[in-house]
């Protein structure tokens, strides 16, 4: 089954975090860190839930930071990278 799209992203608060579909290899780190913001889809690929918003900026931080192939970043509301 071919991806629709390759990097998905949703802004929490001030910042703008992607999932890149093609680096994620389901590690679960992200999940282990913040399980209210983050579940493996039917293909084992990271993914936001519906209720990714409700996390504090701090938690939301180190769940991006914890995965090990950096297929999560994190840019702030000027565009400045923040993760990784």
């Amino acid at each position: 089954m071919s991806r629709v799209t390759d990097v998905v992203e949703r802004r929490i608060g001030d910042l703008t975090v992607r999932i890149d579909r093609q680096l994620c290899v389901g590690f679960g780190d992200c999940i282990e860190e913040a399980p209210e913001s983050f579940v493996l889809d039917e293909e084992g690929i990271a993914v936001f839930t519906d209720g990714a918003e409700k996390i504090e900026r701090a938690r939301l931080l180190k769940a991006c930071q914890s995965c090990p192939v950096d297929a999560l970043s994190v840019v702030d509301a000027d565009g400045t990278p923040v993760v990784p």
